[in-house]
């Protein structure tokens, strides 16, 4: 048997509360299937599974905190069978009820076998929460794989009003009573969101959801109980998880920048990089182009700012007690600010191999699910070196604090028109102050300064980031 255990999603996490289960006993999960989210007090994470095989039973119920490396569920590896004693038939042995998760999904069958090709747990659970029948969804990945694109795809088409696949009916969580009646099925909300809504005493009828179909999850009732005034705390109890999240996340964004500026030796250095021959490929670029293909300067920057992390090897690593260690990819950690307060730097996995399309494609899609709270466990740990950009908010430099344990931060602010003199002539160019925090025990101002002059060359050559 093989143990599921709590991640750590960060190097400040110690503990993490599992959210939601998104399978149960009998299910079989694949590596790199998403199983469970985990709050880890800045964001809600999506955790991956790293054992093939079957899920035996589940051993933390949702709602419950618990440290980093405690088991969270048993897999029985794929190949292998539950044990029994000799001269034992295998029937008694499997006889043995399973646990229950406590937080039960309506069952889907697996489209695995005969029937159809596999289907991740995440997918399933997508499938539930949408009222998507996947006996009848088309699969478009590999060997006919039914994808979250498939099932999205599929509760589009349908819309609002299709009524869910004829299966057992799952008891609705009931509502208080404030809160006014309807029908819950007209609802798409996964089990925990329908617990927090009633915990919260938010009706589920006005909370916006972001996951397929319009489904409402977890995090989409945390986020509308951010909104609204906190009601008075009972006597001694203590506030509810969806109120506090925005002062916790707070709060542990504050100890990790408190650690790194204790423990880290910071060195800080600038430079204004001339933008005007990438602002002109671009405009050239877009202009053949639809909307939704064209590219904005962030792409470019952090392109750049990835492939010289490449060339500059000592700032893409990780310091730890024996010394640095160097990352043998760039996965670029982008910071992103939440809607409800707080700040995470997920990773582009692969940041410098990526062509300038597909980057910007891949952030947006990680921006968005960062703020809806679907960001993956992988995405979580291992970016190599962050930046961070306020241009938006019109802030012309950024001097950030390092993540550890990273070696660098890479700041970029706003793109401004600043006269500025070349080959002789004084014109009017558009410009962006790049800033570099770095780890002075990993390297000095001299690889620093390599790296700004590597991000400003690349820079001037926009055709070929």
């Amino acid at each position: 048997m093989a143990e599921f255990t709590m991640p750590a999603l960060g190097a400040d996490m110690t503990e993490g509360r599992l959210l939601e289960w998104l399978v149960g006993p009998g299910d079989r999960v694949s590596r790199g299937d998403i199983v469970a989210v985990v709050d880890t007090a800045k964001a809600a994470i999506e955790v991956e599974c790293f054992e093939t095989g079957t899920v035996e039973r589940l051993l933390v119920e949702p709602g419950t905190t618990v440290p980093v490396g405690a088991a969270l569920a048993v897999i029985e590896p794929a190949g292998t069978g539950p044990p029994h004693a000799e001269g034992e038939a295998p029937e008694a042995a499997s006889a043995v009820e399973p646990v229950e998760p406590v937080e039960p999904v309506e069952p889907v069958e697996p489209a695995e076998g005969p029937e159809g090709p596999h289907v991740t747990p995440l997918v399933r659970h997508l499938a539930e929460a949408s009222g998507v029948d996947l006996s009848v969804v088309h699969g478009t990945g590999p060997g006919g794989r039914i994808t979250r694109a498939d099932v999205t795809g599929a509760a589009a088409a349908a819309g609002p009003g299709t009524s869910r696949p004829s299966r057992a009916p799952v008891q609705p969580v009931a509502e208080p009573p404030t809160a006014p009646r309807r029908e819950a099925a007209r609802v798409r909300a996964t089990p925990m969101a329908r617990r927090l809504a009633a915990e919260s005493g938010i009706d589920l009828a006005e909370v916006r959801g972001t996951g397929a179909g319009g489904a409402v999850r977890a995090a989409d009732v945390r986020a509308a109980t951010v909104t609204r005034p906190a009601p008075p705390p009972s006597p001694g109890g203590p506030p509810s998880p969806a109120v506090a999240r925005p002062e916790a996340m707070r709060r542990a964004v504050g100890d990790l920048m408190a650690r790194s500026k204790r423990e880290i030796p910071h060195y800080y250095l600038s430079t204004t990089v001339d933008l005007a021959a990438a602002i002109g490929w671009l405009h050239e670029r877009n202009r053949r182009l639809p909307v939704p293909e064209r590219l904005v300067p962030a792409a470019l920057l952090l392109k750049a700012a990835a492939l010289a992390a490449r060339e500059v090897p000592e700032l893409n690593g990780f310091w730890a007690e024996d010394g640095f260690t160097p990352a043998p990819a760039v996965h670029l950690g982008v910071a992103v600010a939440l809607r409800g307060g707080g700040l995470i730097a997920p990773a582009l996995h692969d940041a410098a191999d990526l062509p300038v399309p597909e980057l910007m494609a891949r952030l947006r899609d990680l921006v968005s699910r960062a703020r809806a709270g679907r960001l993956r466990g992988s995405e979580a740990t291992d970016p190599t070196i962050t930046v961070t950009s306020l241009g938006d908010q019109g802030v012309e430099a950024v001097f950030g604090v390092i993540y550890p344990p990273q070696v660098a931060l890479v700041g970029l602010g706003k793109v401004v028109e600043r006269p500025w003199a070349a080959e002789g002539m004084i014109g009017v160019r558009p410009v962006v102050t790049a800033t570099l925090s770095a780890d002075h025990r990993a390297s000095d101002g001299a690889t620093g300064a390599r790296y700004l002059a590597v991000l400003d060359r690349l820079l001037q050559t926009p055709e070929e980031l």
